[in-house]
């Protein structure tokens, strides 16, 4: 998934163990100007450095995973969590243009002629490849 938004908040980095650290940070998504969403997210291990050339108030876009835990607690009630987690984040000054091309607002190179399949070219048109 990907968003739109600007930077609110960004937090310090936590080593939560030894092997494992997050970074937190919230943005305000505004689909509807008139009724913005703050949302919080995370970035994970060797990802929460992305997050260091970004300031509050700063426009981007967000790459991220929707993730979802269970877990039962001592009394066997089963309790669940969601987590959305960034993988990418990108200046939107930075960020590709939307122009219905291919992903980087390019127009795609023509196909060669020799790029199609041998059995496209064959004379016998009523004949399947397979």
């Amino acid at each position: 998934m990907e968003i739109k938004a600007k930077i609110e908040r960004i937090f310090q980095t936590q080593q939560v163990t030894a092997s494992f650290k997050k970074r937190e940070f919230v943005v305000e998504y505004a689909e509807n100007p008139q009724y913005p969403e703050y949302i919080k997210l995370e970035m994970i291990q060797d990802k929460c450095d992305q997050l260091d050339s970004f300031s509050p108030g700063q426009m981007v876009n967000v790459s991220f995973n929707l993730k979802g835990r269970k877990w039962t607690d001592p009394q066997g009630v089963d309790k669940y969590f969601n987590t959305l987690q960034a993988w990418r984040i990108s200046s939107e000054e930075n960020a590709p243009q939307e122009s219905g091309g291919v992903g980087n607002g390019a127009t795609p190179p023509p196909p060669a002629a020799n790029d199609e399949p041998d059995w496209l070219n064959a004379d016998d048109s009523d004949d399947l490849p397979f």
